[in-house]
C-alpha cells in the first residue's frame, strides 16, 4: 500500500505489489549483483495506450534508492476501471506522475550500455 497524489490532486491509497519484487522473481539483477554492466539495465513499463516510461534498474533497487514503484490494482479499496487498469504503475517519489503508467500491459528490462 502507499498513499499519494493522483492527477486529480487528491491522495489516493493503492494498493498492489513492489515492482522491485516483480523484477528479482523475474531474474533481474539486484543488491549485490547490481554493479559494473548491469549498471546500464533499465526498466520500460508499457500500456496498452502505448504510452512508456523508463527507471533505472539501480534507482528502483533498495540498495541505491528510496524509490518506491508500484504495480496498483485498486485505488481506495476499488478495481482501477477500464480507463486506469487493471494495472498502473504508481510512482509516490516522483513530483509529477509522468512514469504512471496506466494500462500496463508489460515491463521489461533493456540494456541500454555498449
Amino acid at each position: 500500500k502507499v498513499s499519494a497524489k493522483g492527477h486529480d490532486g487528491a491522495t489516493h491509497e493503492y494498493e498492489g505489489v513492489d515492482l522491485a519484487s516483480l523484477l528479482t522473481k523475474a531474474g533481474a539483477p539486484q543488491t549485490g549483483d547490481l554493479r559494473g554492466k548491469s549498471m546500464s539495465l533499465c526498466v520500460v513499463a508499457e500500456g496498452s495506450d502505448a504510452y512508456r516510461a523508463a527507471f533505472s534498474l539501480a534507482e528502483l533497487d533498495a540498495d541505491f534508492a528510496a524509490e518506491s514503484v508500484l504495480v496498483a490494482d485498486t485505488a481506495d479499496g476499488k478495481d482501477l476501471g477500464p480507463n486506469q487498469g487493471p494495472l498502473r504503475l504508481v510512482v509516490p517519489g516522483d513530483k509529477r506522475q509522468g512514469r504512471w503508467v496506466r494500462l500496463l500491459k508489460a515491463v521489461s528490462v533493456v540494456n541500454v550500455g555498449p
